[in-house]
């Protein structure tokens, strides 16, 4: 990968694109053209509304001369950067806590991780020990403890 893309690691490689092309003065659709991509592909890419597959990654290298692997690598990066946040937006097992229990909330609208203290508060204040167990599987020891202690 070119060392002037390391910057954009988590970025989708079609803003990337974009400026890539905006900065050597080369309009979108012909150059699209000029690589046998679809015009409408090639724009949804660049606002980031596909992703970018490595046979056409490697048609974009090739047409700006880049090193070859740059934007295939953009690309995993972005996933992988998707990836995570995907991960950061898991719940605890909802099956085993009562709804009772987030009588007042949306349980869908809870932010598991900002709202951390108050949930593990609630659960050990009033929840059974399956529920308990499910908080401390969820968030870990370490974290159930320093709330509970605080």
């Amino acid at each position: 990968m070119d060392r002037q893309f390391e910057k954009y690691k988590g970025i989708h490689p079609g803003f990337v694109l974009e400026r890539e092309l905006k900065k050597r003065s080369i309009k979108q659709r012909p150059f699209a053209l000029s690589i046998a991509e679809h015009p409408q592909s090639f724009n949804a890419i660049i606002k980031g509304k596909r992703s970018l597959s490595t046979a056409l990654a490697l048609k974009i290298e090739k047409g700006l001369d880049l090193d070859e692997g740059t934007f295939v690598m953009l690309q995993a990066y972005y996933d992988i950067k998707k990836e995570k946040e995907k991960q950061l937006k898991l719940t605890p097992n909802l099956m085993i806590l009562r709804k009772s229990l987030f009588w007042d909330t949306d349980v869908d609208r809870i932010d598991w991780e900002k709202q951390a203290k108050a949930v593990i508060e609630r659960v050990f204040e009033r929840g059974n020990n399956d529920e308990k167990e499910e908080m401390t599987r969820f968030y870990g020891q370490a974290k159930i403890q320093s709330v509970l202690a605080g």
